[in-house]
């Protein structure tokens, strides 16, 4: 079995394309003359284009891309690259018409919703209840008959992302470091704001540690908020707004510890092995969506409520937030000095 050449659709959040990575290390792998395109959501091709495997086509479906024209405009450059085998983990309408669009001959998604089954020549079941979410994408790959024994993503950063954090902390880094990220596309992911100024001035107690707190863009305030409730700013360094994707990347990798929301950035650190330390709230580790490995740690409450759903709200359906407001600083910080010192 030979294709010339393979596309691989996963335009959902961050998140969701780095643990797409296993099924493309396994696909290049396993066809290592075929090129390969991997389709990602608008403003993440920078995140994986150091990869020279794969050619990376950003989709802006909020943006340039947004409507029926937009998909229109994929499908004819879909077309013109005459693909072979199509891959789709993603399982929305719009995804399901650009996959039928595609006309590649081989196209393997999954076998729900009904939409992916008429896009799809063949489907697979997602085994949502019985999977973690790498392993569920990695399904794809039973009608090709191939070993998908890879299951860790590697994220590729470019060498000047790399030099940037290297240099940063040969010039302001002393000691051990502590990452703080606490924003979150949805509000309900967010662990309270004075829980993390909390933290940073229990964290500011231990000998040598250095804070640095990460945000994207749009997020700047909520740095701003947590900074403001400090008593002063000493060895908090705010990198909020101020880094490219691969850059935050390469700084997240080189972290002592890193404490986040279940979001983003989350997918970030911990396929590069930095301690990660993820609070849980709306979502629930069991989804399958969780950092994984012995250097990563899940810190979640056992609430009746939870999961309310497959992500966040923008509010508590039921008007307590507990799965957030239950998760103690002190627990938190308990955690973090195991990573930090041991």
């Amino acid at each position: 079995m030979t294709f010339k050449r393979i596309g691989i659709w996963q335009t959902a959040f961050l998140g969701d394309a780095v643990l797409t990575l296993p099924l493309l290390q396994t696909i290049a792998r396993s066809f290592p003359d075929s090129e390969i395109y991997f389709f990602v959501r608008g403003g993440l091709k920078s995140l994986f284009e150091a990869n020279l495997r794969y050619h990376v086509v950003e989709f802006d479906k909020s943006g340039r891309d947004k409507g029926m024209a937009g998909i229109f405009k994929i499908i004819a450059t879909i077309r013109q690259l005459d693909f072979d085998l199509w891959l789709c983990p993603h399982t929305s309408l719009r995804s399901a018409l650009i996959c039928s669009g595609s006309r590649a001959k081989t196209r393997i998604g999954y076998n729900h919703p009904w939409h992916s089954i008429i896009s799809c020549t063949e489907t697979v079941p997602r085994l949502f209840n019985d999977l973690e979410e790498i392993e569920r994408i990695l399904q794809l790959l039973g009608p090709l008959h191939i070993d998908s024994r890879e299951t860790w993503p590697a994220i590729v950063l470019p060498g000047q992302a790399r030099d940037k954090a290297a240099h940063f902390w040969e010039q302001n880094i002393r000691g051990k470091t502590l990452g703080i990220h606490p924003g979150s596309t949805w509000p309900t992911k967010q662990w309270p704001r004075h829980n993390f100024a909390r933290v940073i001035e229990m964290a500011r107690e231990l000998p040598e540690t250095t804070v640095i707190i990460f945000a994207g863009p749009g997020e700047e305030d909520i740095a701003l908020n947590i900074t403001g409730r400090l008593n002063n700013t000493h060895r908090i360094i705010n990198l909020a707004g101020r880094l490219s994707l691969p850059e935050l990347a390469a700084y997240l990798g080189k972290l002592d510890c890193f404490l986040t929301n279940d979001s983003g950035p989350m997918h970030l650190a911990w396929p590069q092995n930095t301690p990660t330390i993820a609070l849980f709230g709306p979502t629930t580790k069991s989804l399958g969506f969780f950092p994984r490995g012995e250097k990563a740690t899940v810190l979640e409450t056992d609430i009746s409520c939870r999961p309310c759903g497959l992500h966040g709200h923008n509010s508590c359906p039921e008007k307590h937030h507990k799965c957030m407001t239950e998760i103690l600083p002190e627990t938190v910080m308990a955690r973090i000095k195991e990573k930090l010192h041991g």
